[in-house]
């Protein structure tokens, strides 16, 4: 490292930073284009080494390509560094009196924004695995007017030139009978959809989004590498790292006329909205995959920045060629849909018949013009990389245009006078799959020919020559190196890596596009072998400069309406409602199976275990509530002496064991475990806070059982260190009920939690008493007690009626009490209000599924405490009956109404 980054904070003082900043930096590696100097690295008189394009996988996981650097030069180079450019020069003048000395305060800065925001890029999205913060560097790529302007006319050049290929092949198919372009590279790709042939889309525009990746080159040009045509991935997480970085360095955005991107994001918008099919205002949805999706995240965050509805494939439906949304108010109309899914998976009845993503008759909606999709089903094909080597010449057949930017050389082996000419070229290219993610083509990841021995070059010649149609073969070139800041070692340093830059066009109207003044910069990692997400990389910020005015166009409405404040109140969707519904349950579910294991093991191993009936009321609660397997003998009945004390301890072990038992047991770690993909399902609803309440949950009780169950001997069953993690597990739901009672806005989502919370408080509470009356426990002074414990009562209690332990008051505060949350009447009256008003019912009316419910109003204390002849309870018993059943009841009647959407109620609105 450059001795100067171990004086990082002496040495600045002496002169500006700009200056300290071109001493401080390293220069790119030799024979690549250094961004922060504007020039080449000298690179010595050994061959250079290639640098290879990006593959992407088809469901594009912003994944950059592998980079290889150039060779050292022998010896340490001894020309001066060439001073930084103008605008480099600016941005660490404007970094203020502090300097480079504030560099690490605002590293740990952003790093901490990055977490508290909650941006994740799930890299091999793995359900069980972590999730992993987004990567973002502290410097942003800065792009000068001049490159700009290049990069602009090339991509909307090419942009336009792609939307009229797809034109041809979904239509006259000219292109294909003119031997422009090779049938194999379209009708033989599985991204070519015969579905959509003869489709006219609205506007005679097929391409809404495309994305470019580009890469500067040793002669300061920018190159195509790769393009994205079916679902580009990007224009979320390039909106969060404006949003980052710009906060770090607020002086150097302005000073540097660096342009905003909020007006092309609108007028993305005001094109989709203009060319939707009838409706006014037209409903927009953004289709995602769903959360374990490796850029959820974007997904979420995008229909945030945008205002469109976030769907999933199950969220929609189509009845009579229409696509409508699955909402709690019925069927609400859809007319455009921002698909962030694969097209594969679009349709299963026509497409792949085993997605579970996609919306069954789809493809039929769009033929009928009914739905505008962006981007219109079929253009996989386009992000073959052989393609690239036809582009030049569609282009002057098309548009009678030379492409003003160039591709990276590209040659496909399908013709035998292409693969003859690159064969001897493969030590210095890249070989990539012609159809990747095809099942009836060769798979294979990307190979590097500088990194291949002659042998492995033999062999992978002998196989393009078998299947040529198969291969691609890319040049290679060294990627420029742009600027980092790495706090690796020591206050930090800089350090140049490897970037590539992805940039959209984005559909503004009829056959017409802009270009996002930005875009996503991706680094190579610390080896700089392979820029990529998965193995170290990162993403930077990118500042495209001005010389004109700033746009500073946003999308907030300097004048609402009612009417349009209303329009943006986004519709809850019945996969949301049902998820946030099994959110409350599973909330409150792991809440009573873990007050009950917490009394069952206090209880069992306490000095009131000889209880028969307090043990048999334990028993049955427990097995009901899946705490201990059903197969488990009864201990109630054992008569007292070593057996009984062994039933019991099998009763305990039996108990600890299936606390973190998520595979075969439904215990307290099974309901965590499903309170936590519940709340995955609707993240976009929860604050950072409550999911990482949830997350952790779910994760410290595991572990902690986990490391018990490594425990030699009886140490597995330790009561004392269950109880412990117990504890723990009881804060933690503690703070997410807090979260779901006091932080969320009490919308139609809200309610259902709200709902499944207390179905779930009504059936558990109901079978709890009535089966402490039938073992005779509430009798005992310890079953009394135990039951006033399991209602989470005994302050109350004891606080109201001192040393009394008798039916009525038990009677009169767990089911009577109308202020007692923990009471079946307020529990069973606050479900029946909010069931009516989530039916949409004025305050106080209530609607026939609220009378379901028992009413509180007609339960007495005299009636309920009446004991007959035989010493039952009957009344009560009947009452407790009633809860019970109508719990589950009302649930089964919910998901009917609300989430299949199949009773006779459900209507259509808003067509």
């Amino acid at each position: 490292m450059d001795s100067l980054n171990d004086s990082l904070f002496d040495a600045q003082a002496l002169e500006s930073p700009a200056a300290f900043a071109s001493a401080l930096a390293p220069p790119a590696q030799p024979g690549h284009f250094d961004e922060l100097r504007g020039s080449v690295t000298a690179a010595p008189p050994t061959p250079v080494a290639r640098a290879l394009a990006p593959v992407a996988p088809l469901h594009d996981a912003l994944e950059p390509p592998p980079v290889g650097p150039a060779p050292e030069a022998d010896g340490p180079a001894t020309a001066p560094k060439p001073p930084l450019t103008p605008a480099w020069s600016e941005f660490f003048e404007a970094l203020g009196p502090a300097g480079f000395a504030d560099l690490p305060r605002r590293a740990v800065s952003l790093e901490r924004q990055i977490r508290d925001n909650g941006v994740t890029y799930n890299v091999y999205a793995d359900r069980d695995g972590p999730q992993r913060p987004w990567s973002i560097d502290l410097f942003p790529l800065i792009v000068p007017p001049q490159s700009w302007a290049q990069i602009e006319a090339g991509v909307l050049q090419r942009t336009r030139v792609l939307d009229r290929v797809l034109a041809d092949v979904y239509g006259p198919q000219k292109l294909l009978s003119e031997g422009l372009l090779p049938a194999a590279l379209v009708r033989g790709h599985p991204g070519y959809l015969r579905a959509m042939h003869g489709v006219q889309p609205p506007g005679d525009t097929w391409l809404r989004i495309a994305a470019f990746d580009l890469a500067r080159g040793p002669d300061g040009n920018w190159w195509v590498v790769s393009q994205r045509t079916q679902a580009p991935s990007g224009l979320g997480y390039l909106l969060e790292n404006r949003l980052a970085i710009s906060r770090q360095f607020p002086q150097a955005f302005e000073s540097l006329q660096v342009q905003r991107l909020a007006a092309t994001y609108s007028a993305m918008m005001e094109g989709l909205q203009a060319m939707c099919p009838a409706g006014a205002p037209p409903h927009i949805a953004l289709l995602t995959p769903g959360p374990y999706n490796e850029t959820y995240f974007e997904h979420a965050y995008l229909a945030r920045y945008l205002g469109v509805t976030l769907v999933e494939g199950s969220d929609l439906t189509v009845r009579d060629e229409r696509l409508y949304l699955k909402t709690l108010q019925g069927l609400r109309p859809v007319h455009g849909l921002i698909k962030r899914l694969d097209d594969q998976y679009l349709d299963p009845l026509e497409l792949r018949p085993d997605s579970t993503l996609g919306v069954p008759g789809l493809l039929q909606a769009i033929r009928a013009g009914n739905v505008l999709v962006a981007n219109t089903p079929g253009s996989a094909f386009l992000e073959s990389p052989a393609l690239l080597g036809f582009l030049p010449a569609l282009a002057q057949h098309l548009i009678g245009e030379k492409l003003s930017l160039p591709a990276l050389p590209t040659w496909w082996c399908g013709e035998r006078a292409a693969m003859e000419s690159v064969l001897p070229q493969l030590a210095d290219c890249a070989i990539k799959p012609t159809y990747p993610g095809s099942d009836a083509h060769p798979a294979f990841d990307a190979v590097l020919g500088t990194q291949l021995g002659r042998r492995e070059l033999d062999e992978w010649a002998g196989r393009i020559m078998r299947q040529g149609d198969a291969h691609t073969v890319q040049r290679f070139m060294p990627l420029s190196q742009m600027p980092t800041w790495a706090q690796d070692l020591g206050p930090g340093h800089i350090s140049p890596k490897a970037v590539l830059l992805r940039v959209f066009a984005v559909n503004d109207g009829p056959q017409s596009w802009r270009v996002l003044p930005g875009g996503l910069a991706r680094l190579a990692g610390l080896d700089a072998q392979i820029a990529s997400m998965q193995r170290g990389g990162s993403s930077a910020d990118v500042w495209v400069q001005t010389d004109g005015e700033v746009d500073r166009t946003t999308l907030l409405t300097p004048h609402a309406t009612p009417a349009s404040l209303a329009r943006h109140r986004a519709p809850v969707t019945s996969r949301a409602a049902e998820n946030m519904f099994w959110l409350g349950r599973y909330t409150e579910r792991a809440e009573n199976t873990l007050r009950l294991a917490r009394l069952s093991l206090d209880l069992l191993s306490g000095e009131d275990q000889s209880s028969r009936s307090l043990v048999g009321w334990l028993h049955d609660l427990c097995q009901h509530n899946a705490l201990v397997p059903r197969e488990l003998p009864d201990v109630q009945h054992l008569q007292d002496g070593p057996r009984a004390a062994q039933s019991r301890r099998v009763f305990e072990r039996a108990l600890i064991a299936e606390l973190g038992d998520v595979q075969r047991g439904r215990s307290l770690g099974f309901n965590l475990r499903c309170l936590r993909d519940a709340a995955a399902a609707v993240r976009e609803r929860l604050s950072q806070e409550h999911w990482n309440h949830i997350v952790r949950a779910e994760a410290e009780f595991l572990r902690r059982m986990d490391e018990q169950a490594g425990e030699p001997g009886e140490g597995r069953y330790a009561i004392g260190a269950t109880q412990r993690s117990l504890e723990a597990a009881s804060a933690m739901l503690s703070a997410i009920t807090g979260a779901q009672t006091d932080r969320m806005t009490r919308d139609d989502a809200w309610r259902l939690l709200s709902i499944g919370r207390h179905i779930e408080r009504l059936g558990f509470l109901s079978n709890a008493l009535a089966a402490g009356f039938a073992q005779d426990t509430v009798h005992e002074v310890a079953g009394f007690e135990a039951m006033v414990a399991l209602f989470d009562s005994t302050i109350t209690f004891h606080a109201r009626y001192q040393q009394r332990r008798d039916v009525a008051t038990l009677v009169d505060l767990l089911v009577l009490d109308g202020d007692n949350p923990r009471s079946l009447a307020w529990v069973a009256q606050t479900l029946r209000g909010r069931i009516a008003r989530l039916a949409g019912s004025a305050p106080g009316k209530l609607t026939a599924l609220s009378h379901e419910l028992p009413d509180p109003a007609a339960w007495t204390l005299e009636r309920l405490c009446h004991a007959g002849s035989d010493g039952r309870y009957g009344a009560l018993m009947e009452v407790l009956e009633d809860c019970e059943n109508a719990a589950y009841h009302v649930s089964d009647a919910i998901g009917v109404r609300y989430f299949t959407l199949t009773s006779d109620t459900v209507r259509s609105v808003g067509v």
